[in-house]
């Protein structure tokens, strides 16, 4: 892995060799092979909802039952979102800040995914490059690719805790960078960056003169070291877009509701064409259904401790059986413990294995003869690793690791078997 980053030159080749997360993993299920009669398995995806043991609030339940049952938000919703859904946002987020956001800041997305898109489609430019994080979230790309922006990669270490390397944003960034985009609690890491990693990437970014993309859809999944700490704290340090949504920490990706937030108490965002020009990109936009965003104060206010509590205790059993079991694995190791998120990042050693040749043969030959579904390295930028996701019930995760342990044993190399001839100590293969 190269620590002094590396510059995409050609965004519609690029574009035309790629494909989502969501299309490997339809591809991988296309090639379990259906006759063998086992259970299908997936680690691929991070979507909790999909296992019983993760199940959302009754509050949140009710909250959209009765505002959907009011018919009173069977209408349009304001363009930027229902006022009363963003200030409830502003006042949440506001919690973890050392200033207060105003429902002016905030604006209400169809998912995090439509909040990226919004923050590339605003600092888009002809000659404008914007760095990302590898490994990373592939969307990112694709938007930057639709939107003409250059893709510079920075990497992440994984010897260190999955932290930035800052020396390789300082050699990519140049007049012409318009952002810095950081993943934080991290999907595909598992990493959560300390207050002091943090106030160092604003402070390089501050110095090369560019805003950072604050993605924190996880933000407050953490249970390692490290506390979550959002980079909005740092926005008087360094202009920051925050992106996030109710799907991870409420377990409800379906429902679509997020938010792209202008954290920049300088107010650099708050100037009128700045202001003017987002409000009209919104205006083309459709967001989440106006009976989910009527419902939001309500989720927010009302979803008790606990209801966090559990699945943050989940989140760590089931992340720390994976890694007790890997262990197990010989020819898969773990760098880095997972301490937030749904998902984490482990190195896949080819060298010991009989006829496979890559990450993504491997995840193709295990969905086959497995009917184990795990997403190549490939996919978020790096080869020979494997994302795995732990956000699934323990029962079934036990039984996927076993059988990934299975499908390795039945591939691993043969050592030569040694013979004697002639008092000499030969091998034979």
């Amino acid at each position: 892995m190269e620590n002094n980053g590396s510059v995409l030159r050609n965004p519609e080749a690029e574009l035309a060799s790629r494909i989502t997360i969501k299309g490997i993993l339809s591809l991988l299920m296309q090639s379990v092979d259906e006759k063998d009669g086992k259970r299908v398995i997936s680690l691929g995806i991070g979507d909790p909802s999909a296992h019983s043991c993760f199940k959302t609030t009754h509050v949140a339940e009710d909250a959209v039952s009765d505002s959907l049952h009011s018919q009173k938000f069977n209408g349009y919703a304001p363009t930027v979102g229902i006022l009363q859904a963003r200030r409830a946002i502003a006042e949440y987020l506001s919690r973890d800040l050392p200033y207060k956001l105003s429902p002016d800041d905030i604006f209400i997305t169809s998912g995090c995914t439509q909040a990226i898109d919004v923050s590339l489609a605003m600092l888009a430019r002809p000659g404008a490059n914007i760095l990302l994080p590898r490994p990373g979230f592939p969307i990112y790309e694709l938007c930057a690719t639709f939107r003409n922006l250059e893709i510079r990669h920075f990497d992440l270490l994984p010897e260190k805790g999955w932290e930035v390397d800052l020396d390789a944003i300082e050699a990519l960034a140049d007049q012409n960078t318009v952002a810095i985009v950081i993943i934080n609690p991290g999907n595909p890491c598992g990493n959560v960056y300390s207050y002091q990693h943090l106030k160092k990437i604003a402070e390089t970014a501050s110095k090369l003169e560019t805003l950072v993309i604050a993605d924190e859809v996880y933000g407050h999944l953490a249970f390692g070291r490290n506390p979550f700490v959002p980079m909005g704290v740092f926005g008087s340090v360094v202009p920051v877009l925050t992106l996030g949504s109710l799907s991870k920490r409420w377990i409800v990706p379906g429902w679509r509701l997020g938010w792209f937030v202008t954290s920049d108490p300088g107010g650099m965002f708050r100037k009128p064409k700045t202001v003017e020009r987002i409000k009209k990109y919104f205006d083309i936009l459709g967001g989440p259904a106006t009976f989910i965003q009527a419902a939001v104060p309500r989720i927010i206010e009302q979803t008790n401790e606990g209801f966090f509590k559990k699945t943050i205790d989940l989140l760590k059993q089931t992340s720390d059986m994976c890694c007790e079991m890997i262990k197990e694995i010989h020819c898969i190791t773990c760098p880095h413990k997972p301490e937030g998120s749904m998902a984490f990042m482990v190195k896949l050693n080819i060298s010991l294995l009989e006829d496979i040749s890559s990450d993504i043969d491997f995840c193709f030959k295990l969905a086959k003869e497995e009917s184990i579904i795990i997403l190549p390295g490939t996919a978020v930028g790096l080869e020979n690793w494997l994302r795995i996701t732990f956000a699934v019930d323990p029962s079934s995760l036990e039984e996927a690791l076993k059988r990934v342990n299975f499908f390795c044993q039945r591939h691993i190399k043969q050592k030569p078997a040694l013979t004697i001839k002639s008092s000499k100590v030969t091998t034979t293969k």
